[in-house]
């Protein structure tokens, strides 16, 4: 594995533990953390985002940056849901 990817998986272990942590603390709350992947409009500018960085990334490094478009599409994903929540 690459150093430059070591951070990005890093990420996502530390989300993934951080969900099972909450559910485990208050059941049913991993469904509530993870809605934001139901939300269409979210889901789509989430994939898109996955597809632009790791086609961009795939096209200037290596495929390596997948799991570095999977933390931008999550973010643009979770960003797009919760602003769309907002009044």
């Amino acid at each position: 594995m690459s150093v430059v990817l070591l951070p990005a998986v890093l990420v996502i272990a530390v989300l993934v533990i951080r969900v099972g942590i909450t559910e485990l603390r208050s059941p049913g709350s991993a469904r509530q953390q993870w809605r934001f992947l139901a939300n269409g409009p979210a889901a789509g500018a989430g994939i898109f985002a996955l597809l632009l960085t790791a086609g961009a990334g795939w096209f200037f490094s290596s495929a390596g940056v997948l799991f570095w478009g999977v933390l931008v599409g999550l973010l643009v994903a979770f960003i797009v849901d919760r602003s769309a929540q907002r009044p």
